[in-house]
C-alpha cells in the first residue's frame, strides 16, 4: 500500500472516530431519560454481581478460627475427609471427596514418635469431651472437658489457685465455680464429684482434669483427638513440618478406622490457620457448603442479569429504531452506527457500573453480618474480608460494562446491516426466533419432566434449568404470547372498558412487540421467585406434615453430659408408659456413581432404640419391620431404596461420620424421610462411630394423657438430674447446611427480586417514554386525560395478568416435577407471598405505566412531548 493510501485510510478513520463519537454524545444528551432506566438496571446488575462475588472470594478465603491451638505451631490429626475413585465410561479415574462430621482420631503411639523428633520441645495430647455441671437443683449445664495438659496448647494460664494434681481435683473457667468447691459432672452418664482447684483463663465453658483421669473420662483408650506441638526457639514451623511429616510417613501410621478400599487415610500436621481444623471440625465442611451454595447463586445473578441487562438496553434502542435507520438513510455507514451506539452505551454503562462496584462491598458486608446474626454459621468458621478484596466488584463491572455493550451489538445489529433504503422500514419478529423460542420451550418442558424421575439434588437442578430454560423461551416468544394474550383479553376490554377499552385492546393488538418485552420481566421476577420460594416451601411444608404425623411422644428426657447406663430401661418400667426411645443423630456418607462420575453424599441419620418405636416415633414402615433394627442393619426412606434399588434383605454399602465403611442389612424401608431422613439405625450402631454423641434425649409415650404429672415426676425419679419437660417439638433432621441455605436463598431471591421489579419499572418505563407523542397526538385529536389514564391503567392491568399468568405457568412446570419426585404432593407456597407477588407486579406495573408519561396527561390542553 502507497504512503498517500495509508495516510487516506488513516485520515478517514479519525474522521469516523470524531463522528460517532459526536453521535454517541449528542445522543446519550437527547435520550437521557431513557438512557436513566437503563442506568438503574446496569448499576444493581453490577452491585448484585460485585457482591455475591465478593462472597464467594470470602467463603474461599474462609477457614476455621484457632482457639485451643493458639499456642501450638503444629497440630497433629486424622484425616477429616473421605474419598470414593470411580473410572468413567472409558475415560481416566475420577476422586470424589467430602468432609467427615465425626471426629477421625490419631493412634495413641504415635505421640512417642512425635516427641522424638528433633526441634520438638513439647508434644500434648488433646482429647475433649463433653461434660454435664450438675447444679444443686439437679439440672445440668453443658461444658467442654479437657486434660489441663492441653492447656497450654492455646495458652491458658490459672488465674486462681493452682492445677489439678489428683484425678479428684479440677481446674474450670471463669464464672462455673469458685476454688475449694465441689461440683458434680456427668460424663457419658455417671456422676462424680470434684473439687475446684483453680480457675483457669480463656472460655468459662470449660473444665480441666488431670491427664490421667482426661483419658479415662473421654472413652476412647489407645487413640487421641489430635496432638498439639510446640517448637524449641529458633525452629521454624514450616521445616519442623516436613520432620514431623517424615517421621508419620516413617512409622507408617495412619488415622484410626477401617476406612474403604482406596480411602487412604493419611495422618494430617497442620499449620498456621490449618490448626483450627482439628478444634471445630464442621467448619471446613461447611466452608465447602457455602462455596457450592454462593455459587449456584452467583450462576443464577449472572443469567438473570444477562436476561435483564439485554432486554432493556435491546429495548432503550429499539425506541430508536427510526432514528438509527434515519443515519443509515441519510449515508451513515454500519461501523459508525455500530460506533456511536456502542460509544453511548459504554459511557452510560460505565458509570452505572462504577456505582454498582461501590455499592457492592457494604451489601456483601450486609450479607455477612445477616448470616451471622441469624446463627447460621457453624462454630468457628471465619470468612475473612482483606482490604484488597474491595478492589474485586471491579473486575465485576468490568463484565457488566461487556454485558451492555455486547446488548448493543446485537440490538442495533439488523438496523446497521440494512441497505440504506430499507433502514426505516418496521420489522416484525423473524421465523428464527419462533423456531429457537419453540425449541427451548419444549426443552424446559422435557427437562421438568425429567426432574419427576430424579431425586434431591438431581430433581432440583432439573427443575431449576427447566424454568431457566423457559423463561428465556417465554422472552423471545414474547410477541406471540402478547398476541394470544389479546386474543383472549381483547373481548372483555371491548365490551367492558368502554372507549377507553377499545383504545387499550387496539394499542396492544397493533403492538404485540411492544407488549412482548413488557411482559417478559414480569415473567422472569413471577417465575424466578415462585420457583425459589415454592420449591423449599413445599419440601418444608411436607417435612413438617411428615414430622407431626411420625412423632408421637408425649414427654422428652434429655440430659446434659450423657444419660446413665439402664435409663431407657428404667424409663420404660415406669408406670404409665407405654414406650421409650433413646434417639441419637449423626451423618453418614453415600458413595455413588452419577452419569459415570463419582459422588460422595453427606446424608443426616437417626439411631434409635428398636423397641416399640413406633408407638413414639413411627417412621410409617412400608416393607419390613423397623422393630429389627440392630448393629449391622439399617432401614431406609422408601425413594432412597428405589434409587439404590435395595429392599428388605438386600444389603448397602455405607460410610459412617467417622469414615468407616459398612455393609449392612436392610431390614425396613420406610415413607416418612423428609422427617426421619434417609437411613435409620440402632442406636448402639451409629454410637460406634460417634465422637461426641451430644446430650442424651429419650423420647416417652405414656397412655395417661390426662393425668401427665404424675407421669412426669415418676419419670424424673426414674433418672435423676435429668430433665423431663413436654414432647413440644416434633422431631425432624435436617441437613447441616439447611439453615445457611434458607438464608442465603432469601437473601438471593430478595436481591434479585428486588432487581428484576427494577427492570419491570425499566422496561416499563422504556415503553412509556417512547409513546410519548402518540399520547400527545390522542390528546390533539380529542381523547379526554380520563380517557387516556383509565386506557393506560387497562394496559397495565393487561401487561400485569399476562406476565403474572404466563410466569405462574412457567414456574408450575418445573414445580409439579420436583414437588412429586420430591413429596409427591402439590406445589405449596404460603398464600401472603404469593399475594405479596401479584401486588408488587401489579403497583409495579401501574407506576411504570402511568409515572413516565404523566406530564403528557396534564393539564386541559395537549403538551409537546419531550
Amino acid at each position: 500500500m502507497s504512503v498517500k493510501g495509508a495516510t487516506d485510510m488513516s485520515v478517514k478513520g479519525a474522521t469516523s472516530m470524531k463522528v460517532t463519537t459526536f453521535l454517541a454524545v449528542r445522543a446519550a444528551r437527547t435520550h437521557r431519560k431513557a438512557w436513566a432506566a437503563v442506568f438503574a438496571a446496569l448499576a444493581l446488575t453490577s452491585l448484585l454481581l460485585g457482591s455475591f462475588g465478593l462472597a464467594l472470594a470470602s467463603a474461599g478465603l474462609g477457614h476455621a478460627r484457632v482457639e485451643r491451638y493458639a499456642g501450638a505451631d503444629l497440630v497433629v490429626a486424622g484425616d477429616q475427609n473421605t474419598r470414593f475413585t470411580a473410572k468413567m465410561w472409558g475415560g481416566e479415574p475420577e476422586t470424589a471427596t467430602a468432609g467427615l462430621t465425626e471426629r477421625v482420631r490419631v493412634p495413641e503411639p504415635v505421640l512417642e514418635s512425635v516427641r522424638n523428633v528433633p526441634g520438638v520441645r513439647a508434644a500434648v495430647a488433646d482429647d475433649v469431651f463433653q461434660v454435664g455441671v450438675l447444679s444443686a437443683s439437679g439440672s445440668a449445664g453443658a461444658v467442654s472437658g479437657r486434660a489441663w495438659d492441653a492447656a497450654e496448647l492455646a495458652p491458658y494460664g490459672i488465674r486462681e489457685g493452682h492445677a489439678p494434681r489428683r484425678a479428684g481435683e479440677v481446674v474450670v473457667g471463669g464464672g462455673t465455680a469458685r476454688v475449694g468447691e465441689r461440683v458434680t459432672l456427668r460424663v457419658s452418664g455417671a456422676d462424680a464429684t470434684y473439687t475446684v482447684a483453680g480457675v483457669a483463663d480463656g472460655p468459662g465453658a470449660a473444665v480441666y482434669f488431670t491427664g490421667a483421669e482426661a483419658r479415662r473420662l473421654a472413652g476412647h483408650p489407645g487413640s487421641l483427638d489430635a496432638i498439639g506441638i510446640v517448637a524449641e526457639p529458633g525452629v521454624p514451623a514450616g521445616e519442623l513440618s516436613t520432620r514431623v511429616r517424615n517421621a508419620l510417613d516413617a512409622s507408617d501410621a495412619g488415622s484410626v478406622g477401617r476406612r474403604a478400599d482406596g480411602d487412604t487415610a493419611p495422618l494430617r500436621v497442620l499449620t498456621g490457620d490449618e490448626r483450627g481444623d482439628a478444634e471445630f471440625l464442621t467448619a471446613a465442611t461447611a466452608r465447602s457448603g457455602i462455596l457450592a451454595l454462593l455459587a449456584s447463586v452467583a450462576g443464577t445473578v449472572v443469567l438473570i442479569a444477562l436476561l435483564v441487562v439485554s432486554s432493556t438496553v435491546v429495548q432503550a434502542l429499539r425506541q430508536r429504531d427510526h432514528e438509527l435507520g434515519l443515519l443509515r438513510a441519510v449515508g451513515a455507514t454500519p461501523r459508525q452506527v455500530r460506533g456511536a451506539v456502542g460509544k453511548e452505551v459504554g459511557r452510560v454503562a460505565a458509570v452505572a457500573a462504577l456505582v454498582g462496584a461501590v455499592g457492592a462491598v457494604p451489601a456483601c458486608l450486609g450479607l455477612l453480618r445477616l448470616l451471622d446474626a441469624r446463627g447460621v454459621l457453624p462454630a468457628g468458621l471465619e470468612l475473612p474480608f482483606p482490604p484488597w478484596l474491595v478492589a474485586a466488584p471491579l473486575l465485576t463491572a468490568a463484565v457488566t460494562v461487556l454485558v451492555a455493550r455486547a446488548a448493543a451489538l446485537i440490538a442495533c445489529a439488523g438496523t446497521a446491516k440494512a441497505r440504506s433504503a430499507e433502514a426505516l422500514r418496521e420489522k416484525e419478529p423473524g421465523r428464527a426466533r419462533r423456531v429457537s423460542g419453540l425449541v427451548l420451550l419444549l426443552g424446559g418442558v422435557s427437562s421438568a419432566g425429567t426432574a419427576t424421575l430424579q431425586s434431591g439434588t438431581a430433581a432440583a437442578a432439573a427443575a431449576g434449568a427447566a424454568a431457566v430454560t423457559m423463561v428465556i423461551a417465554c422472552a423471545l416468544l414474547g410477541p406471540w404470547t402478547a398476541e394470544g394474550a389479546m386474543k383472549v383479553l381483547g373481548v372483555p376490554l371491548r365490551v367492558l372498558g368502554g372507549p377507553a377499552g377499545r383504545l387499550a385492546a387496539a394499542n396492544c393488538t397493533a403492538s404485540a412487540r411492544r407488549l412482548g418485552a413488557a411482559i417478559t420481566p414480569i415473567v422472569l421476577v413471577t417465575a424466578f421467585v415462585g420457583v425459589q420460594l415454592s420449591s423449599g416451601a413445599t419440601v418444608g411444608h411436607a417435612g413438617d406434615a411428615q414430622a407431626l404425623r411420625a412423632t408421637r411422644a408425649d414427654l422428652v428426657v434429655s440430659a446434659e453430659g450423657g444419660l446413665p447406663d439402664g435409663a431407657v430401661e428404667r424409663i420404660r418400667e415406669v408406670p404409665g408408659v407405654r414406650a421409650a426411645t433413646e434417639v441419637v443423630r449423626s451423618t453418614v456418607v453415600l458413595a455413588r456413581q452419577d452419569a459415570g462420575s463419582p459422588v460422595l453424599e453427606r446424608l443426616p441419620a437417626l439411631g434409635v432404640t428398636p423397641q416399640g418405636l413406633t408407638r413414639t416415633l413411627d417412621p410409617e414402615a412400608r416393607d419390613g419391620n423397623v422393630d429389627e433394627l440392630r448393629p449391622g442393619t439399617v432401614a431406609i426412606g422408601r425413594d432412597r431404596a428405589r434409587s439404590l434399588d435395595v429392599e428388605p434383605g438386600s444389603t448397602v454399602t455405607l460410610r459412617f461420620g467417622d469414615g468407616a465403611q459398612a455393609r449392612l442389612r436392610v431390614v425396613a424401608t420406610y415413607e416418612r424421610a423428609l422427617a426421619l431422613g434417609d437411613f435409620l439405625f440402632s442406636r448402639d450402631e451409629l454410637l460406634k462411630h460417634m465422637s461426641a454423641p451430644g446430650p442424651g434425649r429419650v423420647l416417652v409415650a405414656t397412655d395417661q394423657p390426662d393425668n401427665g404429672v404424675t407421669v412426669t415426676k415418676a419419670v424424673a425419679s426414674a433418672v435423676p438430674g435429668a430433665r423431663v419437660e413436654p414432647n413440644s417439638a416434633p422431631v425432624r433432621v435436617e441437613a447441616e447446611d439447611q439453615a445457611l441455605g434458607e438464608v442465603v436463598s432469601l437473601a438471593a431471591v430478595s436481591a434479585i427480586g428486588g432487581f428484576t421489579v427494577i427492570a419491570i419499572l425499566s422496561t416499563l418505563s422504556l415503553i412509556a417514554i417512547g409513546r410519548r407523542p402518540e399520547l400527545a397526538q390522542l390528546r390533539l385529536a380529542g381523547a379526554g386525560r380520563r380517557q387516556l389514564r383509565r386506557m393506560l391503567w387497562l394496559e397495565a392491568g393487561v401487561t400485569a395478568v399476562t406476565g403474572l399468568v404466563v410466569g405462574a405457568v412457567v414456574a408450575s412446570l418445573p414445580l409439579v416435577g420436583f414437588s412429586v419426585a420430591m413429596t409427591r404432593t402439590a406445589p405449596y407456597l404460603p398464600a401472603e407471598q404469593a399475594v405479596v407477588i401479584v401486588v408488587v407486579v401489579g403497583v409495579t406495573a401501574v407506576a411504570g405505566t402511568l409515572l413516565p408519561v404523566w406530564q403528557v396527561l396534564r393539564g386541559r390542553y395537549a403538551v409537546r412531548a419531550r
